[in-house]
């Protein structure tokens, strides 16, 4: 077996004939859907994007939400933990 083939996991004809076959019906998916290849990268970006835009927001939920358990689940287990050490 030689190292292309095993880089590849096939031979290079199967693998071109593999890789013929899953752009052509990615293909006539993205036109019946209307899409390109730049609104797929668009797409992306702007996902990223919002992302970044988000997520300092979500950070400060996230922690927001945290605070708000630890005030109740913080003293129950500090109740239970003395209640415990008793016996």
């Amino acid at each position: 077996m030689s190292a292309l083939t095993r880089f590849l996991g096939d031979t290079p004809l199967k693998i071109l004939l593999k890789l013929v076959v899953v752009s052509f019906l990615v293909g006539i998916v993205m036109s019946a859907f209307g899409w390109s290849p730049f609104d797929v990268l668009y797409g992306i970006q702007n996902f990223f994007l919002d992302l970044w835009h988000m997520g300092f927001r979500a950070i400060d939920r996230f922690v927001g939400y945290i605070l708000l358990g630890a005030a109740i689940v913080v003293p129950a287990f500090i109740i239970l933990r003395l209640a415990s050490y008793r016996k």
